[in-house]
């Protein structure tokens, strides 16, 4: 069991009922940590901050859209302002498009980049600066399977293209911010059991089991857990990584 006692931390696009946010930052609660809620659904984001003051933690819910940069300085200096600190990013705001190349078109590709891609960073540098300031920080991003095997799942090209620069970008930013005590790692998720699953029709369905070896989709809990690990004490020595939740689905 991990520890964040004392911790403060900052999740975007938690506001979803069933998402990986909200799963995530209840295990953050669990574990001892207060938490920041940003979300461009607000009410989401306060009924996630809700459960978790159920728990016993302070809970700060902020109406977020990542694709603005001075919204994101305002929003990391609300939470420094109201805690004090800010120890641990998760960049978990995320959108995605099932279309193909052919169909595609640049406003799509600007889309989905400008909150996967440019949200990550328009969140990420203010938070790094807060972080540096106190020689402290954990950071981690949430990546795809579609970044590292080119799609196949839901996602389109432009997709995959942008969580694959999220990768790059952690990469990056780990050579100029671990001497300041600061880590970015990712999380790359395969098929997880969420809403959109369970939409698909069972020949859909079953077409994607038969391609993952572990014969299930995986389970929000098991991406939480990792983005705890790589956001605790233990995980100090490990930095621009990236770990696969994807049941063999794609092995490196």
């Amino acid at each position: 069991m991990f520890t964040f006692d004392g911790r403060v931390v900052l999740i975007t696009g938690a506001g979803s009922e069933k998402g990986i946010g909200r799963a995530t930052a209840l295990e953050f609660a669990k574990a001892g940590a207060d938490l920041a809620i940003a979300d461009l659904d607000f009410a989401g984001a306060q009924n996630t901050c809700a459960l978790i003051e159920e728990l016993g933690r302070k809970a700060l819910p902020i109406h977020l859209d990542v694709t603005d940069p001075e919204a994101c300085e305002k929003a990391v200096q609300e939470v420094v302002d109201t805690f004090g600190k800010l120890d641990v990013l998760v960049n978990n705001a995320g959108i995605s498009q099932k279309v193909t190349i052919a169909d595609m078109t640049i406003q799509d590709v600007e889309r989905i980049f400008k909150v996967n891609f440019y949200g990550m960073f328009n969140i990420t540098k203010p938070a790094a600066a807060a972080m540096k300031e106190r020689g402290y920080g954990r950071i981690v991003n949430l990546s795809s399977v579609s970044a590292k095997r080119g799609g196949g799942i839901f996602g389109g090209a432009h997709y995959s293209a942008a969580k694959a620069g999220d990768l790059g970008f952690a990469k990056n930013f780990s050579r100029e911010y671990a001497m300041h005590g600061i880590t970015n790692n990712s999380v790359c998720p395969g098929l997880i059991n969420t809403d959109i699953w369970k939409t698909l029709p069972k020949e859909q369905a079953d077409k994607i089991i038969e391609n993952i070896p572990v014969g299930r989709p995986g389970e929000i809990k098991e991406v939480a857990a990792a983005i705890l690990f790589l956001a605790s004490e233990e995980a100090s020595y490990i930095t621009g990584e990236e770990i696969d939740i994807n049941g063999g689905m794609h092995m490196d």
